[in-house]
């Protein structure tokens, strides 16, 4: 199926879509040996070079990964410490979609899909991001009414797309902000500290009953919906 140069060189990792266009602009890509224009199409079959370079187009995988404590979100840890890409099948190249930290645990994506990766970890999107806190000390009402008004976290005012109060103790938690430790400062800022943090769903993506370490490729109805979404 014939699609954009720019989508699949986005999807090939290559560089963001409007990377891709500038370099097609700038005349750096050949399709068959003939340079192309912007709007130009291709398929999976056809030599498209970028640099005089073949770039690679795989079969795009999407794997739903529940991270256990200690493991880190990054393909490689210089520490050895154990990775992700410890969970998901070998013979398939893929990367973690944005980070978890290494102390929480719960859902990550990991995908070949440079494009929809991009888009998911993109602020403009405003990807909804579901987690599951455990505090250190019960909450009461009026700090619970707080939170839903907005926290202030790296100098901006933070505000909860769903704060449910499960017990004192357990909070279930939407947000679409990317903060580095946002989850964590939203709580500390107004005093209480986070002892266990789970993602169970990002965007439609959702853990549900996936055991710890285990990985699933996503349905065909989730990547559908997960594409109209971003």
């Amino acid at each position: 199926m014939k699609e954009r140069v720019q989508k699949i060189l986005a999807r090939a990792g290559i560089a963001s879509r409007r990377k891709c266009e500038e370099l097609i602009a700038a005349g750096k890509v050949t399709v068959n040996g003939k340079v192309i224009k912007l709007g130009d199409q291709a398929d999976a079959t056809d030599d498209i070079r970028v640099n005089g370079e073949r770039i690679r187009i795989e079969t795009m995988k999407y794997y739903a990964l529940n991270k256990p404590r200690g493991v880190v979100s990054t393909v490689d840890d210089p520490e050895g410490r154990r990775t992700v890409m410890q969970f998901v099948p070998k013979e398939v190249r893929v990367f973690p979609v944005g980070r978890l930290d290494i102390d929480a645990e719960g859902l990550i994506l990991l995908t070949n899909d440079g494009e929809l990766a991009n888009r998911l970890m993109h602020p403009r999107y405003e990807t909804i991001k579901v987690y599951q806190v455990t505090l250190n000390r019960e909450i009461d009402a009026k700090d619970a009414q707080r939170l839903r008004r907005g926290v202030r976290v790296w100098g901006r005012t933070v505000v909860p797309d769903k704060l449910l109060v499960h017990t004192p103790l357990h909070i279930e938690i939407a947000l679409h902000e990317g903060m580095k430790h946002v989850v964590k400062l939203f709580f500390k800022n107004i005093g209480y500290r986070v002892v266990r943090l789970k993602r169970t769903q990002i965007a439609n993506i959702a853990l549900k009953d996936l055991p710890s370490g285990a990985c699933r490729e996503f349905t065909r109805t989730e990547l559908f919906g997960l594409r109209r979404m971003h």
